[in-house]
């Protein structure tokens, strides 16, 4: 690969990843696109998981037919509903590798280590060495970037503690104690998974119960419920279809209300078929909270808190962290620390503009790093096909300059921020 200068370079080929690249290919844009595509979904999830999402929310984004999920399963006999009928991860998977090839067939399995400025333009350079100059960069890098793990764990060896961003397979906990720190639905899939396995799961979560998603009703909701519970990508109710419908109001808001609001929305929710399962395969220690944790032989020992201030102690072979992603631009070190200083955030989370861009002119966030500007739609799949045409959009209304890789004298345009 050699320092060839392109219009648009898209660093990952997740779900955004891939909806932008299609987007940008069929408005003319020259492009490049980096990356494994479906990495995190082959493997950091795990085997034999359902999507949380309904079918009809779970599509990428191409212009024109034949793009979607539903038009991907019928064409193979896949069983597919656009509500009600759970997404299995191996058919997602599948559809993404597919709809990769055949809408994205350029794309280059490799990854980026390093982005920075070159003139008024960006010079990326892959692990290989090798370098690209691109006017404008997507980072479409999706949430393993961002882990979150209790800080309690840090001094643990990767044998007794790890994320749940690092387990598909579980076959090699069999017969063991795990401890799953967290009560989301990344622990109930972990959990269902061991379970499966044949290890002993055990949840250990502040909340004072898990909380599964309510079981769909058969056929179409009465009017009235389809009223007050309107259906949306996110799920029933109005908050979620406001999500859904509106992202651009949810980026009026108060930076602040918008992180808050973004941590509580659809929380700690599971899957509703997961429910038997899981209560009745797993010990649930509800109302606990991780206080210390410490080897011990073969295993760990997690010392744990309820909110009498009484404590506990709990013996297990292992300890996942499956308490999620925050997208912190500090996290992402393949960009160049002065690139990295440049981007206005808040509480170490972007700022984006209108369109996308951060405040570092020609570099756009998308997926999880975009949610605290966009809202929990962009926590989903859902959000990619608007995030695809917006971003597309504004390429197309942006005038671009040229010279990539050429000092400008003049100061780089600014995004517009409202």
């Amino acid at each position: 690969m050699g320092a060839s200068s392109v219009d648009v370079a898209v660093v990952g080929a997740g779900p955004y990843g891939l909806s932008v690249a299609a987007n940008v290919i069929t408005a003319g844009r020259s492009l490049r696109v980096f990356g494994n595509p479906l990495q995190t979904w082959c493997t950091a999830m795990p085997a034999g998981m359902k999507l949380k999402s309904d079918g009809f929310a779970s599509n990428l984004s191409a212009p024109g037919p034949g793009s979607t999920l539903g038009e991907f399963c019928r064409t193979r006999g896949i069983p597919y509903g656009d509500k009600g009928e759970p997404v299995s991860l191996e058919t997602f998977v599948a559809y993404g590798l597919d709809f990769q090839r055949r809408f994205v067939p350029h794309l280059e399995t490799v990854n980026v280590s390093h982005i920075g400025r070159s003139g008024d333009g960006f010079r990326l350079t892959t692990e290989e060495g090798q370098t690209a100059l691109a006017r404008r960069v997507v980072l479409a890098v999706g949430v393993t970037h961002f882990r979150v793990a209790p800080r309690e764990l840090a001094d643990l060896p990767a044998s007794l503690a790890s994320h749940s961003a690092d387990h598909r397979n579980m076959d090699r906990f069999a017969g063991r104690d795990i401890a799953i720190v967290g009560a989301g639905a990344s622990a109930v899939d972990l959990a269902a998974a061991l379970i499966d396995a044949g290890a002993r799961p055990k949840i250990v979560t502040r909340a004072d119960r898990i909380r599964f998603a309510s079981e769909p009703t058969a056929g179409e909701p009465p009017l009235l419920g389809r009223l007050t519970h309107p259906s949306s990508p996110l799920g029933p109710g109005w908050r979620s279809r406001l999500a859904s419908d509106l992202p651009q109001i949810y980026r009026l808001l108060p930076a602040r209300l918008r992180l808050n609001i973004l941590r509580r929305h659809l929380g700690p929710s599971s899957a509703w078929y997961l429910r038997g399962k899981v209560l009745g395969g797993a010990e649930v220690l509800a109302g606990h909270h991780l206080q210390g944790a410490a080897p011990t032989g073969n295993g760990v020992r997690l010392k744990l808190g309820d909110a009498s201030g009484k404590s506990k102690t709990l013996d297990v072979d292992h300890v996942i962290a499956a308490t999620g992603y925050w997208p912190q631009i500090e996290r992402l070190q393949f960009l160049d620390k002065s690139l990295r200083g440049a981007i206005r955030h808040v509480a170490g989370v972007p700022i984006l503009s209108h369109d996308f861009e951060t405040s570092a002119p020609g570099l756009y966030a998308t997926g999880l790093a975009a949610a605290s500007s966009f809202g929990p739609l962009m926590r989903f799949v859902a959000g990619a096909d608007y995030t695809a045409r917006r971003i597309v959009q504004h390429l197309e209304t942006t005038r671009v300059r040229r010279n990539v890789g050429v000092a400008d004298s003049r100061a780089p345009r600014q995004p517009e921020y409202e």
